[in-house]
């Protein structure tokens, strides 16, 4: 925001003809304040971990960006950035999705099989893809280390501006003590020449990490991958990897997942192009549309993600000015 107003402030130096005309600067910053905030409201649905619940809940949305992270329990400089990293994802509220996934390295304290089949997935992507940690935003350029950090959020705020279209996601939790029950609800999908799917990834937040591993960082985990259950929209075949049960008569309709789970987790639903798909062509890789909900100890409340936009308002602004003086002067010439 501050870097817009100092545009802002350039600009009206720049421009006597701004002082001038106070009536047309109100229009056009009116005109981009409106186009700021008809931008798309990202709903982070986060029920508290402290809350008894019973009802079902209907989560929606669609425009978060996927960020993985490839992680292990034996990675000391993992150690160092994971417990800051959902911090990092609770700040972006929904505008992001930070997933992690464990390799089966025969090291690592958890190897769940499902972050070994989203692995395989990103390697099919960037063969490159091994070193730890590593972090790619919605399946674009590889990033290693944590000082990769600053390269990522770079990376965050380009594909958000990128993301103009997303489907619509909906789907509906229900519990029984334990036991959980994600359906789809009502979506409106993006359009494609390819084979897509619908995919549920679960997550564990606070995941103990067991005795007899090597372990330099903290006693637990966030954002462990666990399970995960795709539907291929053109024929409903699931592939399910640690979900209790995954079925569907129709992906669009009534794609559903049961699970067991004692402690605080997310679940997200993604929209993206299927596995065969993206071996066939690695460019089909971004996520099409991805919505998240926790179950945790924290509350994150909606907000609006207006950067992109002010971004580039700003740079039309800058259009409309240049654009408007050489009228102006052109004016003045041939008056004179």
């Amino acid at each position: 925001m501050l870097k817009g107003v100092e545009v802002v402030a350039v600009m009206m130096r720049a421009n006597p003809y701004l002082g001038s005309k106070p009536s047309i600067l109100a229009i056009l910053i009116t005109t981009a304040l409106c186009c700021c905030l008809a931008s798309p409201i990202a709903v982070a649905e986060v029920k508290n971990y402290q809350d008894d619940w019973t009802n079902s809940i209907t989560v929606t949305g669609g425009r978060t960006i996927l960020v993985e992270e490839l992680s292990a329990t034996w990675c000391s400089s993992c150690a160092e950035i994971d417990p800051y990293l959902q911090q990092v994802a609770d700040a972006h509220g929904s505008r992001i999705t930070i997933v992690t996934y464990h390799p089966s390295d025969g090291e690592d304290a958890f190897q769940p099989e499902a972050a070994d089949h989203r692995i395989k997935r990103m390697r099919s992507i960037n063969p490159e893809v091994g070193g730890i940690p590593s972090f790619v935003v919605e399946s674009g350029t590889l990033r290693v280390g944590p000082n990769s950090w600053p390269d990522v959020q770079k990376d965050i705020l380009k594909a958000e501006t990128n993301r103009q279209e997303f489907s619509q996601l909906s789907f509906n939790v229900s519990r029984d003590g334990n036991e959980y029950m994600a359906m789809i609800s009502d979506l409106s999908l993006l359009e494609t020449n390819y084979s897509a799917q619908l995919t549920f990834m679960l997550m564990s937040h606070n995941l103990a990490v067991p005795d007899g591993f090597i372990n330099p960082g903290e006693a637990y985990r966030d954002r462990v991958v666990v399970a995960t259950a795709s539907c291929s929209l053109s024929n409903s075949t699931i592939d399910n990897i640690g979900f209790k049960s995954a079925y569907s008569t129709n992906c669009s309709e009534d794609f559903t997942v049961n699970f067991s789970h004692s402690g605080q987790f997310s679940i997200i639903l993604i929209h993206e192009a299927t596995d065969s798909s993206v071996a066939t062509n690695p460019n089909l890789a971004t996520t099409l549309g991805l919505v998240e909900f926790g179950y945790r100890d924290v509350e994150i409340v909606n907000e609006t993600n207006i950067m992109p936009h002010i971004f580039f308002t700003m740079l039309t602004l800058g259009a409309i000015w240049v654009a408007f003086d050489k009228i102006t002067a052109k004016k003045s010439r041939n008056s004179d």
